[in-house]
């Protein structure tokens, strides 16, 4: 076996051993070529060959910003599983991360898969944070109670001591990777005000209720999807008046559906379920691996 940049050939086979990955399918045949085209500095895309040079499995590193790193789409063929292939993936890519300046690899892993969460604790990686995703319905006549802010200083001060961030581990959805989760700073807020996507809820007396941050609106076969990189507010008042600001928002960005990233607390989930807004059936699984001694 042998560790090596992925090339545009290994297409077909990458995507011969990822087409029955899971029932429902996998993004990674899909997107394989277009990793391929956006490999540089801040992305690397590897696969693991057989003596013959065919790809039997594959991952990618990313840099989401110069100290944090991101690991995704481990996939290894059937032939090849229990050989430690993926391992052997694991660590060239954040090998790959760490002379690249990172000090912290992260990844996630679906709650249920149960080898991919060992796989990934076997080569260091150690369990972060748990998060859910909903799914506010967009609705042009949604209306939270006060007013919703673009104030980035008053949502910092939310975040920061907002039991959300402490669930999350201060990660939020990044704002240009689908589905990465990146620190949530003052800078990406005051971004995100710039741009019109940062949502405070705010009322006269009571003061900051609740945040919500638009990450991107992706474009699907059958419409828009807005999605928000996190929602986090004082109680379950406040949490239908920031779903119904995500709901109003989502809607003005002519999407057709929307979901929010929140924490995987019984408070959190409880509080949206008893907002009557869709809940996604489990949680998934952030796990993080500290970078320091491999430089």
């Amino acid at each position: 076996m042998d560790i090596r940049r992925a090339r545009r050939s290994d297409a077909d086979a990458v995507a011969a051993f990822t087409e029955e990955t899971w029932a429902h399918g996998d993004y990674v045949a899909d997107v394989f070529e277009e990793w391929d085209e956006s490999d540089g500095a801040d992305r690397r895309t590897l696969v693991a060959t057989d003596g013959a040079d065919e790809a039997v499995g594959v991952v990618q590193g990313v840099l989401l910003s110069a100290h944090e790193a991101w690991v995704q789409g481990l996939r290894v063929a059937p032939d090849a599983r229990g050989s430690g292939t993926g391992s052997a993936l694991l660590e060239a890519a954040l090998d790959w991360a760490a002379e690249r300046g990172a000090a912290v690899a992260r990844c996630m892993v679906f709650s249920w898969n149960v080898q991919g969460l060992g796989g990934t604790r076997a080569v260091g990686f150690e369990p972060a944070c748990e998060f859910r995703w909903i799914h506010p319905e967009p609705d042009a006549d949604a209306t939270p109670v006060g007013d919703v802010r673009d104030d980035p200083d008053a949502a910092w001060a939310f975040w920061t001591r907002s039991a959300a961030r402490d669930a999350l581990a201060g990660l939020a959805l990044d704002d240009d990777e689908p589905w990465a989760l990146a620190e949530l700073t003052r800078e990406r807020l005051r971004e995100a005000a710039d741009e019109d996507r940062l949502l405070v809820c705010h009322e006269a007396g009571v003061g900051t209720r609740g945040v919500a941050l638009r990450a991107r609106t992706d474009g699907l076969a059958d419409g828009e999807r807005a999605e928000y990189a996190v929602a986090t507010w004082r109680d379950g008042a406040a949490c239908r008046d920031v779903l119904a600001a995500v709901e109003r928002d989502a809607a003005e960005q002519d999407a057709e559906e929307a979901r929010v990233l929140i924490p995987e607390t019984a408070r959190a989930v409880s509080d949206v379920a008893t907002a009557r807004v869709d809940v996604g059936d489990e949680p998934d699984f952030v796990l993080t691996c500290d970078l320091s001694a491999r430089t």
